[in-house]
């Protein structure tokens, strides 16, 4: 067990990102194209965190051209270069699943004060 625990620990992050469910993140994904790298940003709503330690992730969902997208990225994945929070949201839920079903302005979160 002591070799399973030192791998956990080598390989998360020291920072975390503070990321609460409804807020709206701007996460950069460090993408691979060949022998080159970039950083390609994903901005949504924080709908779901789930689990816990080394496997903890986050999912995001954006509404791009109508169409809604979502993207569950692990917390300590080394290909999620940064998460940068645009605004915190006002929830009362663990989970904001409801909002796949809204449309429009209902689909939005109130900004927390």
């Amino acid at each position: 067990m002591d070799a399973i625990s030192i791998i956990n620990q080598s390989s998360m992050k020291k920072e975390l990102p503070v990321v609460n469910i409804g807020d709206v993140v701007r996460v950069d994904v460090l993408i691979k194209e060949g022998d080159k790298e970039r950083i390609q940003v994903f901005e949504g709503t924080v709908i779901a965190r789930k689990h816990g330690g080394i496997s903890e992730t986050f999912t995001v969902r954006r509404v791009a051209y109508g169409v809604g997208v979502e993207r569950i990225f692990p917390i300590h994945s080394p290909h999620v270069a940064g998460v940068h929070i645009v605004r915190r949201g006002k929830v009362r839920r663990a989970k904001l699943y409801y909002l796949r079903d809204r449309v429009g302005k209902a689909a939005r979160v109130k900004q927390k004060m």
